[in-house]
């Protein structure tokens, strides 16, 4: 299998799939969240089971991470 990160292909298309699948995961935690149901996930391969309070403390503990300093002009 192929290893090399899809983000550096010289293909434009599928080298911006990488962000079209991350916001269709972000899409479908968002919905989870809505209707208080959980999503499967692979993790190694293996099926994990997520549920909504679980995702709303990952987007916590996400949103309380420090952000760059990035300067504004």
């Amino acid at each position: 299998m192929n290893m090399r990160d899809i983000r550096t292909s010289s293909d434009p298309d599928l080298a911006g799939s990488y962000a079209a699948i991350q916001r269709a995961a972000k899409s479908a935690e968002d919905l989870a969240i809505k209707t208080n149901t959980a999503i499967i996930v692979a993790v190694d391969g293996k099926p994990v089971r997520i549920t909504a309070a679980e995702l709303l403390k990952m987007r916590e503990l996400e949103s309380a991470k420090p952000t760059p300093n990035i300067p504004t002009l």
